[in-house]
Formats: C-alpha cells, structure tokens, sequence
C-alpha cells in the first residue's frame, strides 16, 4: 500500500509539473505578445510615430551695415540677393506676378472705372477749349517740359510713377472730374482758391500743434505732404489756365 502511494503521489507531482511548465509557457507567450502595442489605432494618430528626420542646412544671411567689424556680405549671401536689380531679376524667375515686380494697369483701371465716359459727361475737354487749352496748346509744353528735365524724369522714374502716382490719381477720379469740371467753369481763380486753401489749412494744423491721434506725430507735417503737392499744383494750374487765356 505504501508502494501504490508513492507511485500515486510521484504520479499527481509529475501531473502538477507539466501543467505548471505548461502555464508558464502560455503566460510568457502572452506577455511577450502584449509589449508590443501599436501606438494608436486611430487613422492619422501621431501619438508615438515619429516623422522620419531630414536634413536642411541652415544658412544665416546677415548684413553688414556698412560697418568694418561686420560680417561680409558677398562671403554669406548669395550672388542673386545683392542689389536690388539682381533681386528683382530673381524673383521674377520664381513669380512673375510678384508683388515686388508688380505694375499698376492703368489702362485696365480707366476702363473699369469708366473714366472716358466720365470726362466727356462732364465736359472737361470742352471748358479746357473754353479756358484756352487745347491739343495744340499741350503740344507747345512739350519743348519746354523737355527744356526743364521733365520728360527724362518721367523716363527715369517710370516704375515709380506707374505704382505710386497713377493710382493716386486713377483711383480718386470718379469723385475728382465733377470737382475739376466746376474749377474748370469757375476759371483760374477756383485753382488760385484751392492752393489758397491747403496752404491755409496746412499752416494752420502747424501753428495749432495739432496732431495725429495715437500717433503722436504733428498733423500738419503729415498731411503738409499731401496739402502742400496740392497747393503747388492747384496754384501752377490756375497760372497755366491764365497765361493759356490771355493768349
């Protein structure tokens, strides 16, 4: 009997080791399974991906200033951003409607503004005619603007011209032409009134010390720069309308 309960025991101990060998397995499997967990199930997660790493060379572009101490401009800088036609040149091979290369269509604006139209409803060529200016008139000035420079400065200056000056004077000429047509009625004096006025007004603002809200700037510096153009121009208007009249 002792027998049989060894040989049952050593029996229920080798039973017990298999099974055990065979847990141990199976939970080492699992674990083994489980420590790899995809960082997220969800379509376009980043949580736990990593973006794979290029590489860019950083440059530093920096300018000199003028100054001896300073860094070189032609040892860090590229050929193309020195100068200011070379940079011009450049960025029109990369955008050729760029905002630096950019020009004013006249043409374009007159025509969508119906600028034609509006002169001749307002009858600015014919009180021209009446005040003495007419083509042939315009065609004598032309030696002498040449005489003066005027010309060249307008072919040396002609992108400055195109994107500065002409929308200043395209812009406005819808709420302009009625106003110059009833200059043009009243004679030279309405100009002569006019470049009176902005020049008046202009002291005034500097006289006063008036200035500019939130800025802090003297009003009648600031906007000296829009009233006194304006009071030469009204002013050699008015002389140009008078001296046309006389002859």
């Amino acid at each position: 009997s002792q027998l049989r309960f060894i040989y049952s025991f050593s029996l229920i101990l080798g039973i017990m080791t298999r099974l055990s060998s065979a847990l141990l397995i199976t939970l080492s499997t699992i674990s083994s399974t489980s420590a790899y967990v995809p960082a997220s199930t969800f379509v376009g997660s980043s949580v736990g991906r990593r973006a794979p790493s290029t590489s860019r060379p950083e440059t530093r572009v920096n300018e000199n200033f003028g100054f001896d101490f300073a860094e070189d401009q032609k040892e860090i800088a590229p050929q193309v951003l020195l100068g200011e036609a070379n940079y011009k040149q450049w960025v029109g091979t990369v955008n050729e409607n760029s905002f630096l290369n950019r020009q004013y269509n006249v043409i374009k604006r007159v025509r969508e503004l119906d600028l034609i139209k509006l002169t001749a409803e307002n009858g600015i060529l014919s009180k021209l005619e009446k005040n003495g200016v007419d083509l042939k008139t315009l065609e004598s000035l032309l030696p002498v603007a040449e005489q003066f420079g005027a010309l060249s400065l307008v072919a040396n200056n002609q992108q400055l011209l195109v994107n500065l000056v002409a929308p200043l004077l395209v812009e406005p000429a819808p709420l302009l032409l009625p106003v110059i047509a009833g200059a043009l009625e009243a004679g030279p004096s309405a100009f002569y009134l006019a470049s009176a006025v902005c020049l008046g007004l202009d002291a005034l603002l500097v006289v006063n010390n008036v200035e500019i809200p939130f800025i802090g700037l003297s009003a009648g510096v600031v906007l000296g720069l829009l009233l006194v153009p304006l009071a030469v121009v009204s002013g050699g208007a008015g002389v140009a309308l008078a001296s046309a009249s006389k002859n």
